[in-house]
């Protein structure tokens, strides 16, 4: 029997069914956000961006190109970390003028260089400053404009830390976010073992009412229904899974619509996507950048290729402009059916830019 789930809203947002893509720092830009709407998001959150670079981006051209939202996206959201309160707010604002639906607020990065600078996981240990954060965002910007929060259950597994997580969860919502993302790792944990969904389940449970999306394990359509039945969680964020396999997002669809799980996408679907990829991101940033942006998407995207090994190290070889199409035109000639991705491979995905994403 099918099981029906509630269509997602965070705030006056209406999101649909309840699946979205996660901010991924480093990856979850323009081009990959309209990737994976069209291919059944129905929310999208930016990269993880710091605030001081959000304001002074949003003074010239090219920064303004890197924060820009498209028409299609919307409802998007862009996600903020820092550590002072007062400087989330400038940021905050120019990312509403840009043209972002939601601003949430990064509280749970595991990355050593990021918690040495007192920024995002380490403010799990930091309620009053993380809450005051949350305040003073809220109370900025237009009251349309939902505030959401993303956290790690705890910097530890001690009791203090697991208290100071419900310290946050509570004041959040107290302060008026409209949802938060709980990633049930600790801080500590960063990626190691599974992520305990049991937690999931007693945060929903606690929350009454609250919107609560869930994130951590999600590499497979099928892990996203057994997340939101397991837990009660309102929503699946889906993050490092997404990478390179945007077809999951369709998948976790027809699932929800009680419908065949889809094959996976013959090798033309995944050119056509690539080609489609890698075009977006030379009008964000320009031939010769977007081919060493592309080609840590290729490595991601030829997991779905029947050659995987071959057609992954074709990518990682990739050096000069216009390598990428030389990758398409030689390893994507025939339409061969695709492949399952490697669900061992994306779970040990926690190296370099990926390490700020649940």
């Amino acid at each position: 029997m099918t099981t029906r789930f509630p269509a997602l809203h965070i705030g006056p947002l209406a999101i649909g069914p309840p699946v979205a893509q996660a901010a991924l720092s480093g990856y979850s830009d323009a081009p990959m956000r309209v990737i994976a709407r069209r291919l059944g998001a129905g929310y999208t959150v930016g990269e993880v961006w710091l605030d001081r670079f959000v304001v002074e981006a949003s003074h010239g051209r090219r920064g303004r190109r890197l924060l820009a939202v498209r028409d299609e996206e919307h409802p998007c959201g862009a996600q903020l970390m820092g550590s002072r309160p007062e400087e989330f707010i400038p940021a905050a604002l120019a990312l509403v003028r840009l043209g972002f639906d939601a601003i949430d607020l990064n509280l749970a990065c595991p990355v050593r260089k990021v918690l040495a600078r007192r920024r995002g996981g380490f403010l799990m240990g930091q309620p009053d400053v993380a809450l005051e954060i949350v305040s003073r965002v809220r109370d900025a910007l237009p009251p349309e404009i939902p505030v959401t929060v993303k956290l790690r259950s705890g910097l530890d597994e001690s009791p203090e830390s697991r208290e100071r997580f419900f310290a946050i969860f509570d004041g959040a919502f107290g302060r008026g976010a409209a949802a938060a993302t709980v990633h049930p790792r600790t801080v500590a944990q960063r990626y190691a073992g599974r992520a305990a969904w049991a937690f999931l389940a007693e945060v929903k449970r606690h929350a009454i009412g609250r919107i609560v999306l869930g994130s951590g394990d999600l590499f497979r359509a099928e892990d996203c229904l057994a997340m939101l039945r397991q837990t009660g969680v309102d929503g699946a964020c889906i993050a490092r899974g997404a990478i390179g396999n945007p077809w999951i997002f369709a998948q976790v669809r027809a699932l929800l619509e009680g419908r065949p799980l889809p094959p996976p996408p013959s090798v033309y679907e995944q050119r056509d996507v690539i080609v489609e990829h890698y075009r977006m991101a030379e009008e964000v940033y320009g031939p010769k950048r977007s081919g060493r942006r592309m080609r840590k998407f290729g490595i991601r995207y030829a997991q779905l290729h029947p050659q995987y090994a071959e057609v992954r190290a074709a990518f990682i070889a990739t050096r000069r402009p216009g390598d990428v199409r030389e990758v398409l035109r030689r390893w994507y000639a025939d339409d061969l059916p695709g492949r399952w991705p490697d669900v061992e491979s994306f779970g040990r995905m926690v190296e370099g830019h990926v390490e700020c994403d649940d």
